[in-house]
């Protein structure tokens, strides 16, 4: 990772810090970027290698393709993580419908629009990798989550349309399923009116430790494997029973070489 650029979003604490830090300890640059300019330079500030920090709320568009241009101008982008994000606790018939739009804008419509806008650069390129992180929650329906589920689903099946069609591009696409991670995901969660929760779940407290969840996920992404499991006991279960085969990826791709695309838009 030596010469390679790796721009993380939500990287100011959590998950997004924790690879920030892996990364940067295999020698990679790093661009950061979250709401909270402070944090994050205070989460850079602890990182051996060069970094860029690039303050932007997800949502808004055209803050996240100014940075897309300068981090493309800086080194450019080799590896992609799409983890900025937000969940929920609480049940449906409590929960406003605000609530639904904000979690699927953050966690869903915001990663396919930065997605979007650094996909030209590596499509040019020819190379680069995509990480959307999704969670076990994005296989499973999860109870109190159905606002969090719905995005985290829809990631992946955007996340896998993306691969296939990249299939022949030298892009690689991975999908990440965390379970119970130890971070503030759901003392930040949004609670039935759209105000944060303010407190964490034992299940979240005691799950794995974020620099460990990272790690798995670095070392999953150099063995290319396209869906990362990072989860323990029955969350584990329940993803490795939902984890979709790497023959249907397989099969996807195959139809992707074999003209499905051009035939689709000869069709159309």
């Amino acid at each position: 990772m030596s010469d390679q650029t790796v721009w993380i979003t939500g990287a100011s604490s959590g998950i997004g810090a924790a690879l920030a830090r892996e990364w940067a300890g295999r020698g990679a640059r790093i661009v950061m970027s979250a709401r909270d300019e402070e944090r994050l330079r205070q989460v850079a500030d602890d990182l051996e290698t060069e970094t860029l920090v690039l303050p932007f709320d997800v949502r808004d568009e055209a803050a996240m393709r100014a940075a897309t241009g300068e981090a493309i101008g800086w080194h450019g982008v080799d590896v992609f993580v799409a983890n900025a994000g937000i969940s929920q606790r609480s049940a449906a018939v409590d929960t406003a419908m605000q609530v639904y739009r904000d979690i699927i804008e953050i966690d869903l419509t915001a990663q396919i629009a930065a997605t979007q806008a650094l996909l030209p650069h590596m499509v040019e390129r020819g190379s680069g990798r995509l990480l959307f992180i999704s969670s076990i929650a994005g296989k499973v329906g999860v109870p109190m989550r159905t606002a969090y589920c719905a995005a985290k689903f829809g990631l992946i099946g955007y996340a896998d349309a993306l691969r296939a069609e990249l299939s022949q591009s030298g892009i690689g696409v991975h999908v990440v399923c965390p379970g119970s991670v130890a971070t503030n995901v759901s003392r930040n969660a949004l609670a039935a009116d759209g105000t944060p929760r303010g407190r964490s779940d034992k299940v979240i407290d005691n799950g794995i430790a974020a620099d460990e969840a990272a790690k798995r996920i670095v070392d999953a992404v150099e063995l290319n494997s396209r869906e990362i499991i990072v989860a323990e006991g029955m969350e584990e279960a329940m993803g490795e029973l939902r984890r979709t085969p790497d023959q249907l990826f397989d099969q996807v791709a195959a139809m992707v070489a074999g003209g499905y695309m051009e035939r689709m838009k000869e069709d159309g």
